[in-house]
């Protein structure tokens, strides 16, 4: 399933896009795809960076500790 997206870009620009022999609809969607692709990997790595520094603050041996009263 696909849907529209519509975008506004100065006629100049569409005339030129015309003159070349290129699928635009194939080119941008690449484009989007990797540049989503891109933004949540930086977002994932970000989310991992917040998360050991959380785990930093926990001390190993109350780890321990939970897991053998367990």
């Amino acid at each position: 399933m696909s849907t529209v997206y519509s975008i506004r870009i100065p006629k100049k620009l569409r005339e030129l896009m015309n003159s070349v022999n290129v699928d635009w609809q194939k080119e941008i969607s690449k484009y989007i795809e990797d540049r989503v692709r891109k933004e949540l990997i930086r977002k994932y790595i970000e989310e991992g960076k917040n998360n050991l520094t959380k785990m930093k603050n926990i001390n190993n041996s109350d780890l321990i500790r939970e897991d053998r009263d367990a």
